[in-house]
């Protein structure tokens, strides 16, 4: 179980009040469980749940949503976490508002999602306003509104929450719910990308490499994609090699621009595998290689990119039956591999 100290502590000054012994139970079950003995937790958490231990009864639902020491059991989580969230406790009406909303344990409802997610956001719980914030936003379980949107977010942002910061960013760079506002995008993706969140990340450096909001700086969309990149976002690592194949940023550089091609192409985006496609096509970082350019341009085009698709046709034309033959069986390979055996 991943019992943040936020919850931890919570979790103690509620139990005291109700008696030295059972906070003295619920202590020994929080310290079984951070030493990974889940079981012992089981144990000491149960019957403080059965007697009505809020807590007690959110870690049960906790376990049994995670298989933690019990068989994996989403209905017997609902259980727990809804005994819980019926006495108010946020963090478990906000799980329970996730049990509908992705229809585990019960059948999906996002009403009934945006009923609980309600309930724990008005009592300050930022992941709660963060998600009921998404849910405005796409108009699940109540109409979309765009304002209301922008005001969970806002609520959950100013709290440190680094992907509803993220999310308020993209509402202020594309006016919805508030009036477009490129410098105010810029301050919520700045306090996302510098807790390390790489969607903030990317979208900061699409901010610099573009010079909205903030003067164009190639090089600080550099270190932004950068950050991003590394943590495996294929956005940025697809805009990343694009200014080392442009020399934007950084020296030119057609290997280095290869490298992150071939990262976010496995990753299935599309545009990077017609990119990729065109620098074996052309021997632009790599030795030219025509049956691994029609790899790639083959698997963008199955994506669906018209462009890669009248790439591939032209290579094909000057390849022998049999090379052809070996390229598609390359990106059939890769392909039905899941982008593992590229």
């Amino acid at each position: 179980m991943n019992i943040s100290k936020k919850i931890v502590g919570l979790t103690l000054l509620l139990l005291l009040g109700n008696g030295v012994s059972v906070a003295a139970d619920f202590s020994k079950g929080l310290q079984a469980a951070q030493s990974g003995d889940f079981k012992a937790s089981l144990f000491e958490w149960t019957p403080l749940a059965e007697q009505g231990y809020a807590m007690a009864q959110f870690n049960l639902g906790h376990m049994y949503a995670n298989g933690y020491g019990v068989r994996e059991n989403d209905k017997t989580a609902v259980k727990w976490f809804t005994k819980a969230a019926e006495q108010g406790l946020a963090e478990g009406q906000f799980n329970l508002g996730a049990m509908y909303d992705f229809g585990d344990g019960v059948p999906e409802n996002d009403k009934t999602a945006v009923t609980w997610y309600t309930l724990a956001a008005e009592q300050g719980f930022a992941i709660a306003q963060y998600q009921l914030g998404i849910m405005y936003a796409n108009g699940r379980g109540v109409p979309e509104n765009d304002k209301t949107a922008v005001k969970w977010y806002t609520l959950a942002a100013e709290q440190g929450f680094a992907i509803a910061q993220r999310y308020l960013g993209v509402m202020y760079a594309n006016g919805r719910g508030v009036p477009e506002n490129d410098k105010t995008a810029v301050k919520w993706y700045t306090l996302a990308a510098e807790q390390g969140y790489a969607k903030g990340q990317y979208n900061l450096g699409t901010m610099y490499a573009n010079g909205r909001g903030v003067p164009e700086n190639d090089k600080t969309a550099v270190k932004w994609y950068t950050l991003a990149a590394e943590q495996g976002n294929a956005h940025a690592q697809f805009n990343l090699g694009t200014m080392y194949a442009n020399g934007r940023g950084v020296p030119e550089n057609d290997k280095t621009a290869v490298k992150w091609y071939t990262l976010a192409a496995e990753q299935g985006y599309v545009t990077a595998q017609r990119y990729l496609g065109a620098m074996y096509d052309f021997g632009d970082g790599v030795p030219q290689n025509d049956k691994t350019a029609v790899k790639w341009y083959t698997l963008a085009s199955y994506n669906g990119n018209e462009v890669a698709r009248e790439n591939k046709d032209k290579v094909t034309k000057q390849m022998t039956p049999a090379d052809i033959s070996t390229a598609q069986d390359m990106s059939s390979r890769c392909l039905d591999s899941n982008y593992t055996d590229c």
